[in-house]
């Protein structure tokens, strides 16, 4: 799995994570900061093992 960062066409920071065959798992909003966008992936990457599941 690996995350990519790039701009959208507003000129925003937006991320997502993809598995090893390139599909997308997950994805954010977008942020007018790159640092911003940085920190909401290490807020994924620290709450994985972590974060309960709920069935709704």
């Amino acid at each position: 799995m690996y995350f990519t960062i790039w701009k959208d066409a507003a000129g925003e920071w937006r991320w997502r994570l993809q598995g090893a065959n390139n599909e997308i798992i997950a994805s954010g909003e977008s942020y007018k900061n790159k640092a911003d966008c940085e920190a909401a992936i290490d807020l994924v990457r620290s709450t994985s093992d972590t974060t309960p599941v709920r069935e709704g």
